[in-house]
């Protein structure tokens, strides 16, 4: 096997696997570079930034291009599965050792989880909540506290979801995408409230995955969602040093109004919208984290 700069001469039997599978080549982690906008067809793209893995530091440089009709923000070329799953592996934002700075994990916080869930408060106790992206469902943990009564269920992509429901965190765990039909249809109608917290930037397909979220939703239901603005100044000042930038495990940023309309044309009533009390002002500290490591 030829002789990667990955791999460590201290062994380690995650470095050796890795070192393995770069000995492939990396031309099966990249889908064909799109020529037109995934969300709105436009072929009027230019490339927002050039990233490399600022978390791991795996090897690579990633592509985040910009539709200059709509705004949406897109890896280009995008990971395969081959490729999500080689980024992902150890790579987990809820073990706050293992990021650069602990402030990094700032919106982790269990007391940052506890206000999210009191932005119900105004609607009454639901009886069922899913919660999207869950991971090792910190949140439901945390909502619970403000929703004793109120039975919640996590999904995530990966197996940490059924983790979770062993550490009695949920009632139920799904592995998988909204997207997918089969979960989709599983979970059609039952839940009061379904949140969906920065997990659309690491879909696959955010359009299906607000669908299968408001598929999701009881008659009357509330979705809850929360995302990286694109449009945010620090977004633009900083560029691949933007924590929410996120390559290369980022796939996609919504900005604001592409949000807002799909939910609109989705026939949903907009409640509230807010782009100050969810900021945590970690912008200019989560830079310097990165770039000193």
């Amino acid at each position: 096997m030829p002789s990667l700069s990955y791999a460590s001469r201290v062994y380690d039997p995650r470095r050796v696997a890795y070192a393995a599978e770069l000995a492939q080549g990396t031309d099966r982690f990249h889908e064909p570079r799109r020529e037109d906008c995934p969300w709105c067809g436009s072929a009027r793209l230019r490339t927002r930034l050039r990233a490399p893995d600022l978390m791991q530091h795996k090897p690579g440089r990633f592509a985040v291009d910009q539709c200059a009709d709509c705004g949406h923000l897109f890896q280009n070329p995008r990971l395969t599965s081959a490729g999500l799953a080689f980024y992902h592996r150890d790579h987990d934002e809820t073990d706050r050792g293992g990021l650069p700075d602990p402030v990094l994990a700032v919106r982790h916080g269990h007391r940052r989880h506890r206000f999210d869930a009191r932005l119900m408060r105004n609607v009454g106790e639901p009886e069922s909540w899913l919660d999207v992206g869950t991971g090792h469902a910190h949140f439901p943990a945390a909502a619970r506290e403000v929703f004793p009564y109120t039975s919640f269920d996590g999904l995530d992509p990966t197996p940490r979801v059924v983790q979770a429901r062993a550490a009695g965190r949920i009632e139920e765990a799904h592995v998988g995408h909204l997207a997918d039909p089969h979960i989709a249809n599983r979970l059609r109608g039952r839940y009061d409230v379904v949140s969906v917290f920065h997990h659309l930037a690491h879909a696959p397909d955010p359009r299906a995955e607000l669908r299968g979220a408001l598929g999701a939703l009881r008659p009357g239901g509330h979705l809850l969602v929360e995302l990286p603005d694109p449009r945010s100044l620090f977004a633009l000042l900083l560029g691949k040093w933007w924590l929410p930038h996120g390559q290369p495990r980022h796939l996609h940023l919504l900005p604001l109004r592409n949000l807002r309309a799909e939910l609109e044309s989705a026939g949903c009533t907009i409640l509230v919208t807010d782009r100050r009390t969810p900021h945590t002002p970690n912008d200019l500290s989560a830079a310097l984290a990165l770039a000193l490591t």
